[in-house]
């Protein structure tokens, strides 16, 4: 919820302009911490009308041209942020510093429009399918089907000894065990 209502703000710019109190006296009238607020809302009032003061519904969004061609326009005329602001009909000349900061940081490429919050779940099976759709050489096959058939032949020949002498798998894992509990002892 906005810290102040449309139709407040309204009532203050109405005040201002066709009363006798100043920003100071108004703030202090209703008080507002600080004279800012009503300057932006008088300023904007009177370059946009009732649409400067209300409140947008959505967010827009500004295409990179809009943003280059009121970052061009500041540099060349040397106008303010508020300034441009109503030159573009924008009623938040912060936008455009910040718009300022990423072109001289990042250049064109930082003005343009970032998709937000976490990546989509299918993005990840892409990948996976792309990795599956990589087709392999026939040698690279062959290679490949040799590795498993030598993981299954060494497989199958442990399996065998242990399935003729059950007990020297034990034995073998027994002395490992009581090897590696004396080195912990030494230490």
């Amino acid at each position: 919820m906005a810290k102040y209502s449309e139709e407040f703000k309204i009532k203050l710019v109405t005040e201002y302009l066709y009363g006798n109190l100043g920003y100071k006296l108004l703030a202090k009238k209703y008080n507002i911490p600080s004279k800012t607020p009503l300057q932006d809302w008088v300023r904007a009032y009177k370059s946009q009308g009732m649409n400067g003061i209300k409140r947008r519904k959505r967010k827009e969004a500004y295409s990179v041209q809009f943003k280059l061609d009121t970052i061009q326009f500041m540099s060349e005329t040397g106008a303010s942020y508020q300034k441009t602001a109503v030159q573009f009909k924008l009623n938040n000349p912060a936008l455009i510093n910040g718009w300022m900061k990423i072109f001289k940081e990042q250049g064109i490429e930082g003005l343009k429009p970032r998709s937000k919050g976490r990546p989509s779940m299918s993005k990840k099976t892409s990948k996976q399918t792309k990795k599956e759709e990589k087709k392999l050489t026939r040698e690279e096959e062959l290679e490949r089907e040799n590795e498993l058939l030598r993981l299954e032949n060494a497989y199958l020949k442990k399996l065998r000894a242990f399935r003729e002498n059950p007990n020297a798998f034990h034995e073998k894992h027994k002395q490992r065990w009581h090897s590696n509990s004396k080195k912990k002892d030494f230490d």
